[in-house]
């Protein structure tokens, strides 16, 4: 293990921790905010995520934008590789997917604008600590290069950190949503 590699596994130790602690005391209406950002979006191709363990959820929301164009979650094809996104709707038939996250029992593959992104932590400048197999730093990559991709951090308050171990191939975040403040980084 690398020196970055044992930095970045002590940050996210403590980032679950802060994590856990802010979605076991969490109030309703998380995802109030994600909603009034994703109302200036309406009809572009988006993609959410199904949350695990203790992420904050961003169903409502994406329910929501459903209604007036395209939803999508991620799928994990393999490890190394980038993710795909298949579309979503709020009573979808779902199967287990890698990693336990649900994805939709059939796939329809299409490529989403906007990304809301799970992370473990996150920065006051847009960085983002995630899990550490890469995928969203891989996939905004490639969709960066295709086109303008806007990247959006969803979680809670407590989950910012003051400093992140990041490196060159770590994708920033374009907006960091939490359940009570919006932050938007030019880039």
């Amino acid at each position: 293990m690398t020196d970055l590699s044992a930095i970045k596994s002590a940050a996210r130790k403590a980032a679950f921790a802060r994590r856990k602690l802010a979605h076991e005391t969490a109030r309703p209406g998380a995802a109030g905010r994600l909603s009034e950002v994703l109302a200036g979006y309406r009809g572009v191709p988006l993609s959410g995520y199904m949350p695990i363990r203790s992420e904050i959820d961003p169903l409502p929301a994406m329910a929501e934008a459903a209604a007036h164009g395209p939803v999508c979650v991620p799928v994990i094809r393999a490890a190394g590789q980038p993710l795909v996104f298949s579309r979503w709707e709020p009573d979808c038939a779902l199967k287990a997917g890698p990693f336990g996250a649900m994805i939709p029992q059939t796939e329809d593959l299409l490529d989403p604008e906007i990304l809301i992104v799970p992370l473990v932590a996150f920065d006051g400048q847009g960085g983002r600590l995630g899990y550490g197999g890469g995928f969203y730093d891989r996939t905004l990559e490639i969709l960066r290069a295709a086109r303008p991709t806007l990247a959006i951090g969803f979680a809670y308050g407590a989950q910012q950190a003051d400093h992140l171990p990041l490196e060159p191939t770590d994708q920033p975040l374009d907006m960091i949503v939490t359940e009570d403040r919006i932050l938007t980084f030019n880039r």
